[in-house]
């Protein structure tokens, strides 16, 4: 029986004024981010690659909020922050904890900045 290992990294830095969290965790079958500005999880998603498309040079991910808030804004953010971790993951589904005060386009850009600095894929 082969041991699993599970590697977790995190980063806190000032994003646009706010206090932010990192942690990437990578598990054998997903990776777990979480993105807090709360100090919280926050709104749990799950990003998935879409198995039925054809053209692999774009793929598309499907996200769906698993707790908290279902709004139109959180898929968006979800999908942004997420898709560059499950295609340099080797299209590895991502489970996103998201709890942001800004979700503005230069925090979100700063934030994946962040998740870089923390990979663990």
């Amino acid at each position: 029986m082969s041991e699993s290992v599970i590697r977790s990294k995190q980063a806190q830095r000032e994003v646009n004024g706010i206090s932010t969290e990192v942690v990437c965790t990578e598990f054998s079958n997903y990776i777990f981010v979480v993105l807090t500005q709360y100090g919280k999880i926050g709104t749990l998603i799950s990003v998935t690659p879409d198995s039925r498309s054809n053209d692999l040079s774009t793929p598309t991910f499907s996200t769906k909020v698993l707790l908290g808030k279902d709004e139109p804004l959180t898929h968006v953010c979800a999908k942004n922050l997420a898709m560059f971790v499950s295609q340099e993951s080797g299209n590895r589904p991502v489970l996103l904890g998201l709890a942001l005060k800004d979700s503005s386009i230069d925090a979100i850009k700063q934030i994946k900045e962040m998740i870089k600095s923390c990979q663990v894929w």
